[in-house]
């Protein structure tokens, strides 16, 4: 059987689908309008086939608080939802959707089943978020689950900590909010004032702190909770999900995760768990002992080549220190060794500035030289951030978020890059190799360029073989002394499955490359790579490398 290459698109519904031309800063729901699980239509499903993509990961579908009373939406009080639209990562019921997302709010559920329906039969499987660590200040307050177990339902409220209880209480002390009551309104009243979802132990947390949430408690053993958490999981499964995004893991107990994921998959044997983790010492256990089957490598080769870049960005030439240099990527793959096929890659999330931001990359059409290697280095999947492939910037003021660099999660928006895109796709056009249609149909010129590009590298990744399957060989330290190879700047690797062998380089330079590279014996005889007079050890193999680019060369 063929291994397909996990490629996985995250997107926010809310955002995706939202065509409002012109936003307004702080808006409304009514003012700025919301995307709809019917927006994610046959034509984008047909999209993100045609991209290479297996998964899709659906950012904010279950049910939230904010600040709406509009389209189904029940508000919560402001003084503690961040932004008008508030954070998907605030779940005040884990058994219900979003309302606002369904065209009719009444029958929400039904049509996110019709969604996960529609994909499934185009071929793409689907990723929610699991939140384990937290609840909304109001979770079960506005919507009780009907029929299923509730967090918090049978906790005594007189302690600050028991085993038994699903959240953690200061008794005879009310919460103190870090944030004013709006104008004309009651404060927020929690009493007794629960522990915030960031460990933030004490009824007053900060403005920094996790303030919208609530901190759930695991006991120290198996208790009731961890039966709940199985509950909401299993719930999902049967309706259809293929997988989680598991949030925050390493604030909830590992034994929990061990004790969950094999209970899970005893039922649902296909069901991935993908871990939020950045503590790269941990890596091994959470794969290993844990069972978890992917892991954001966030503190690993993201951070390595987001170093890189951030230097050659602005390369004035001066010497790159050892932190910053593309000998970097070689130290990231060492130190993962045989876990590098479990990391999940990716160059942005929602969490993490967008690459063509002024706070990362500042110009998209250089984010190709950390895509070859964060694609194409391993077999790990690969993630990709919706808008990414048009170098969505992230720099419109939302809102609450401001200009970080980041496409809001907080706030009622809708992005321009993304309408732009959104229009492409429903022309069909995308398929089109010419810069002057893919204008025609939607693109500036800019996004147009990125995204031949771009979409090239994806489509590539997912259909050839020695990326789906094969295995990887480093050749920078074979040409340190190389004609044209800067080490600090130049990365370069084999890819190679059966009888067909690629070479890889990528520039992390603002100067064009002409590397003249060599394969050694050892790399011949490792991957079993055939021996001719056209390719052999200490041939000459010269590179050309744009600058801030990277390069495939077929060799076999």
């Amino acid at each position: 059987m063929t291994m397909q290459k996990p490629i996985i698109y995250q997107m926010l519904p809310r955002l995706w689908g939202n065509d409002k031309i012109d936003p307004k800063k702080n808006g409304s729901l009514s003012e700025n309008g919301t995307g709809k699980f019917s927006d994610i239509d046959s034509n984008t499903l047909e999209y993100l086939k045609w991209l290479g993509c297996s998964h899709v990961w659906l950012t904010g579908v279950i049910r939230h608080s904010t600040q709406a009373d509009e389209e189904g939406c029940i508000p919560s009080h402001p003084q503690f939802v961040k932004g008008k639209a508030g954070s998907p990562y605030a779940i005040c019921d884990y058994y219900d959707v979003n309302a606002y997302l369904a065209d009719n709010p009444e029958n929400r559920m039904a049509e996110f089943e019709s969604l996960i329906k529609r994909m499934h039969d185009a071929g793409l499987k689907v990723i929610i978020d699991f939140v384990p660590n937290h609840v909304s200040r109001d979770y079960g307050k506005t919507a009780p689950s009907d029929g299923h177990p509730m967090l918090g339902e049978n906790d005594d409220k007189t302690v600050h900590w028991k085993s038994e209880n699903d959240f953690f209480y200061y008794p005879s002390q009310q919460l103190v909010l870090p944030t004013e009551t709006p104008e004309g309104m009651e404060p927020y009243v929690e009493l007794p004032a629960m522990a915030t979802g960031n460990n933030c132990y004490s009824p007053a947390p900060g403005i920094n702190d996790w303030y919208e949430t609530v901190k759930i408690n695991y006991g120290d053993s198996h208790t009731g909770t961890w039966d709940k958490m199985y509950d909401i999981i299993r719930f999902w499964a049967e309706k259809g999900v293929d997988g989680f995004r598991c949030d925050m893991v390493e604030l909830v107990p590992p034994e929990f995760f061990k004790w969950l994921i094999a209970k899970v998959k005893a039922v649902f044997p296909s069901l991935i768990f993908i871990a939020e983790v950045y503590k790269k010492e941990l890596y091994g256990e959470y794969i290993r002992a844990i069972g978890f089957d992917y892991l954001y490598d966030k503190s690993g080769l993201y951070d390595t080549l987001r170093t890189i870049v951030e230097k050659n960005v602005n390369d004035n030439g001066m010497p790159v220190e050892l932190w910053q240099s593309a000998t970097g990527i070689t130290r990231s793959w060492q130190f993962l060794s045989d876990l590098q096929p479990y990391m999940l890659n990716f160059l942005e999330n929602h969490d993490e500035q967008r690459f063509a931001s002024d706070f990362f990359g500042r110009d998209a059409r250089k984010t190709l030289a950390p895509l070859y290697v964060s694609l194409f280095l391993n077999t790990a999947p690969f993630m990709i951030y919706f808008g990414e492939e048009v170098g969505e910037k992230g720099m419109d003021e939302e809102g609450f978020s401001g200009r970080d660099g980041r496409t809001t999660i907080f706030d009622w928006w809708s992005v321009a890059s993304i309408r732009r895109l959104r229009k492409l796709i429903a022309s069909g056009k995308y398929r089109s190799s010419s810069v002057s249609e893919l204008v025609e149909n939607g693109l500036m010129k800019e996004e147009a360029e990125l995204f031949l590009r771009f979409t090239e590298a994806i489509r590539f990744a997912a259909e050839d073989c020695s990326i789906r399957q094969g295995t990887t060989y480093d050749l920078c330290y074979c040409n340190m002394s190389s004609d044209g190879f800067d080490k600090n700047r130049h990365f370069v690797f084999l890819r190679d499955y059966e009888e067909h062998t690629l070479l890889i380089a990528a520039n992390f330079s603002n100067r064009e490359a002409v590397m003249k590279l060599v394969i050694p014996e050892h790399a011949f005889e490792w991957m079993g790579i055939p021996k001719t007079e056209a390719l052999h050890p200490g041939k000459v193999i010269e590179v050309k490398v744009q600058p801030m680019d990277g390069a495939i060369v077929t060799l076999i």
